[in-house]
């Protein structure tokens, strides 16, 4: 086992406690000191408020306390979404560009919309645990608003999983060129959590349509139409008869048959007869493969799908003694579309 010489640990040590150090120190200056009199006065409210649950203290005060607990709720409610925004502008937001697939603003927006409700929920559950009220005996009393707020809160939440499904399922992204069946045609300008912006070919205007329309219908995405090409080279030693050439495209055709995404009726292989330097005769077979245009994701398991397939039949020809060379080498070639 080696060991590390001791001046490399202790400048590995130094080096973490300084990064240690700046993180600490950048924590501080961006959450602690823009905040501090809002976080001493918060904490100093608790403690009296905590004194007034402590069970000596006269049943007068109970009201005091009450109203000093809901005070400080909506104080934390604000606070915690006033460092949340922080967080969010300084580090998500950084974290967001950074990244190299395109920034969607609408779905940052909305994740931003979704932690802030979670704050509410939390900080009222708390309020209500530590006062003893039950929260779905006092929304039940609602009756008949309580009855239209759910209603009405159904409808939402059925939007927001429709774009919850539409975001897993990506039939298209943004930027992407897409088809609808009442003849709308358009670039997709940005995918929210209740709708999906689309920037009309022609016309240039912006129609917005609901996720839960676009989740049920059927989308024909241009901007897919994208085939990536993967060519593959054999050079067979010898001649060949046409019915070794026969077996040969039989079982290149077929290796392909059951991979999801590799057209194999445009699966081509020609033969082609050359001569070497010494005249002998040799043979060099030309396949073509083509994958269809998907999403990112699927478009490499499909390439690696793909070699799989490649080295299958790489390895049944030399189990046939069959003595030959190949190269590989990969083009991406995008359909024209015309719009």
């Amino acid at each position: 086992m080696t060991s590390l010489p001791l001046d490399k640990v202790n400048a590995t040590n130094l080096n973490t406690i300084n990064l240690n150090a700046i993180n600490l120190k950048a924590i501080y200056q961006d959450f602690i000191q823009p905040n501090q009199f809002w976080l001493g006065g918060t904490i100093v409210v608790m403690i009296v408020d905590l004194l007034l649950l402590w069970p000596t203290i006269p049943p007068n005060w109970s009201v005091l306390e009450l109203c000093l607990a809901f005070l400080l709720a909506t104080n934390n409610i604000f606070l915690i979404s006033n460092l949340f925004d922080i967080f969010f502008n300084k580090y998500l937001l950084n974290f967001a560009l950074q990244d190299t697939r395109k920034t969607n603003s609408e779905l940052l927006a909305l994740g931003q919309f979704l932690v802030k409700t979670i704050i509410v929920l939390i900080v009222v559950f708390f309020f209500a645990q530590f006062h003893h009220i039950n929260l779905i005996g006092l929304i039940a009393s609602l009756g008949i608003g309580g009855v239209a707020i759910a209603f009405a809160s159904q409808k939402m939440l059925e939007q927001i999983l429709w774009s919850v499904v539409l975001y897993i399922d990506q039939p298209f992204t943004v930027d992407d060129y897409i088809h609808l069946p009442d003849r709308t045609l358009g670039r997709v300008e940005s995918v929210g959590w209740r709708s999906t912006k689309i920037r009309l070919s022609g016309k240039n205007t912006l129609m917005i349509v609901p996720n839960s329309n676009l989740a049920q219908a059927n989308i024909e995405n241009l901007t897919r139409a994208s085939r990536v090409i993967s060519m593959v080279s054999l050079t067979f030693s010898k001649a060949m008869s046409s019915e070794e050439r026969a077996l040969i495209r039989q079982l290149i055709m077929g290796s392909t048959n059951d991979i999801l995404g590799i057209d194999h009726q445009l699966t081509q292989v020609s033969f082609k007869d050359l001569l070497d330097e010494s005249g002998q005769d040799y043979v060099q077979a030309q396949v073509i493969f083509f994958i269809l245009g998907a999403a990112d994701s699927s478009l490499e398991l499909r390439k690696g799908l793909l070699e799989i397939a490649q080295n299958n039949i790489v390895q049944r020809l030399r189990s046939y003694g069959v003595d030959f060379s190949y190269v590989e080498s990969t083009v991406d070639i995008t359909q024209p579309m015309n719009i």
